[in-house]
């Protein structure tokens, strides 16, 4: 695990960047503290910091050059079968100078050029240069495990791990305000776009190939997802459960491979407790790790990850936070922002990883496994609105009673009543209006109104419609059914909400996060099954709780679903209460010129408010937003 940076020169000016490289690398010392590497050719210039988890010599620094001295690579993330890898290349006669599977990944580009790519298994952003001919090959893991972003003008094509990374080489800091609108809606700003102008987000399995000032867009990887042939799965039920846990098992033992111990996230949840438990088969007295609140027992789940770990005798420890604790991690995390992000329970994750990475580089996590089976809240409304019936139809007709009635993400009842009154408004929507209405945090108008109107007319609705209509590009040329909102979810969510929280958080805390359910082999597998396979009256993540029940406590399995979530409101409105009061000031809003005064000045009265489900999440949104501003864009 590590961090990458770079600069291509197609003009003399370009050339000014190259200057910069250093601090670039400086901006991504927390990816990799353990070693910096500097190259320089010509018109090329790359940087590396490393995290140390297979072949920690440091003959396998990077940026590493093979013998001829021709091909360097930058490498960022693990490939898994990287040992069956080396094993080939050694047997066709290839000597090799490491153990690290970065060697790997160059010898075989080098030997099959940019097909090798479907070859490897694990998670990566990397960039390869060729001096002879002096081109440059920058390449991205299927799922968009790993981060990529760059920027190109006429002198240069600058790219980086991280934000922090462009931003020291010399990007130009102006805000895209369609961006702006979309991460208002969304907690983040969906790839391909950046909050900076002129910043792009490599997208999950593409690629680029760079030379002589030309840069060529590829496509290596698709998800092969078609919803009719889905939908006639031929393959029984018990046999899906069969190769379920074959293909998990190997995925699990596959990201266990480190030269360095590796432990396990546990949220008490079926998804994290399952990899818990098959991992707790290859590694004894596993190391494990849980987060709670011991003020705020509605979003406290460590009893049931302590039933987990004391069923597989895991070496477990809980890290429970107050308010307190929570302001402490709160300038750390948003300084490892360099990109706007809101999603609240990061706050957690940067503080967990912080407490697991004081004692090992990596650890195992449940993500995707919503995605995948269909867990989420939403995706069980979304199976009721398809089914429809009479009580789909009484949750509409009472929409005004819902909507009277006081709404918050604090309590149960709060949280019943808040899903009451999304659902009657999202099932008399279209599947795709719909999807994006339950994706959203706030809805378009309610986001447009909260920025000046001078700054409105920048968001520039042909270009939003168009990164909406490819962010929801799922539901186009598919039968609808409820495999088409898990796609949707995974290219939409997933790609720019799940991941990217567990990288930064993990690498801001020098932490590597694998999740065995972004194996390719298992997410293609999962996402040719059925719907029935998946959700039906009763249970969500079906195949997945029906195949692994038998291993894991019953209590697990008699609760309500939990999202993983920090007591937001309370920890604004006391611990926080400062810095919000600060950035969410009339002063400030009205010498920053971003944001409707009026409309700011609002939220922050109104969030003392329990009746008011949104408003916390609207604050949340714009502190983010206004430390990132002021740290990177202020004047």
């Amino acid at each position: 695990m590590c961090g990458l940076t770079g600069v291509f020169a197609f003009t003399e000016a370009g050339l000014g960047a190259m200057a910069k490289l250093r601090q670039a690398s400086e901006a991504l010392q927390h990816r990799g503290p353990e070693a910096e590497g500097l190259y320089r050719h010509g018109p090329v210039g790359l940087a590396h910091r490393r995290l140390s988890l297979i072949d920690p010599a440091p003959e396998a620094n990077q940026p590493f050059t093979e013998a001829t001295g021709r091909y360097t690579i930058v490498f960022n993330g693990e490939v898994f079968n990287y040992k069956q890898l080396r094993a080939a290349l050694q047997q066709s006669g290839l000597p090799l100078q490491t153990t690290s599977d970065t060697e790997v990944v160059l010898q075989l580009y080098i030997q099959q050029g940019p097909d090798f790519l479907t070859k490897l298994r694990g998670f990566f952003a990397l960039a390869i240069y060729d001096a002879a001919a002096q081109s440059l090959f920058i390449a991205r893991d299927r799922y968009g495990e790993k981060p990529l972003l760059y920027y190109r003008d006429a002198d240069q094509f600058l790219f980086g791990s991280e934000m922090s990374a462009l931003l020291a080489l010399g990007v130009p800091r102006e805000v895209d305000y369609t961006s702006l609108f979309q991460y208002l809606q969304l907690t983040y700003v969906p790839a391909p776009a950046a909050m900076l102008r002129g910043v792009t987000k490599l997208l999950p399995g593409h690629a680029l190939f760079i030379r002589q000032g030309k840069v060529q867009h590829l496509q290596w990887y698709r998800l092969p997802f078609d919803a009719a042939k889905a939908a006639h799965n031929p393959l029984p039920y018990p046999q899906q459960q069969v190769k379920l846990q074959q293909l998990l098992e190997e995925a699990v033992a596959e990201r266990l491979v480190a030269d360095v111990p590796v432990g396990a996230f546990l949220s008490g949840g079926i998804d994290s407790s399952v990899v818990v438990a098959l991992a707790s088969g290859q590694v004894s007295h596993l190391q494990t790790f849980s987060v709670g609140f011991k003020d705020a027992p509605y979003f406290d789940e460590t009893h049931y990850a302590r039933l987990v770990a004391h069923k597989y005798n895991t070496n477990h420890t809980e890290l429970l936070l107050r308010n307190e604790d929570l302001h402490q991690h709160l300038t750390g995390m948003l300084d490892a922002l360099s990109e706007p992000f809101a999603d609240s329970s990061a706050l957690a994750v940067y503080a967990l990883s912080q407490h697991a990475g004081k004692k090992v580089k990596a650890v195992l996590s449940g993500d995707g496994a919503d995605e995948l089976f269909a867990g989420y809240n939403k995706h069980r409304a979304e199976y009721k609105v398809k089914a429809g019936g009479v009580a789909v139809a009484a949750v509409q007709q009472f929409r005004k009673v819902w909507e009277a009635l006081p709404a918050s993400r604090s309590t149960a009842l709060g949280n019943k009543v808040r899903q009451l009154q999304r659902f009657a408004t999202g099932a008399g929507l279209s599947a795709r209006e719909r999807y994006w209405f339950w994706t959203s945090w706030q809805q378009e108008a309610e986001a447009i109104a909260l920025l000046n109107p001078d700054k409105q007319q920048f968001v520039y609705d042909e270009v939003y419609q168009e990164r909406k209509n490819n962010l929801l590009q799922c539901f186009a040329g598919n039968p609808y059914d409820l495999n088409t909102v898990l796609c949707a979810d995974w290219q939409v969510v997933l790609a720019n909400d799940m991941l990217p929280k567990i990288d930064l958080m993990g690498m801001a805390n020098n932490l590597e996060i694998r999740s065995p359910f972004l194996d390719h082999r298992l997410v293609e597998f999962v996402f040719a099954l059925p719907v029935t396979s998946k959700i039906d009256n009763v249970i969500r993540k079906k195949i997945l709780q029906e195949t692994f029940r038998k291993i894991l406590p019953a209590e697990l399995f008699n609760r309500p679903k939990k999202g993983f979530e920090i007591p937001l409101q309370s920890f604004l409105t006391t611990e926080a209460r400062g810095l919000l009061g600060e950035y969410l000031s009339d002063d400030f809003i009205a010498a920053q010129g971003i944001f409707d005064v009026q409309q700011i000045r609002n939220i922050r009265q109104r969030l003392n408010s329990a009746s008011i489900a949104s408003v916390q999440t609207k604050a949340w949104i714009l502190l983010v937003f206004q430390h990132w501003w002021k740290n990177y864009l202020q004047a």
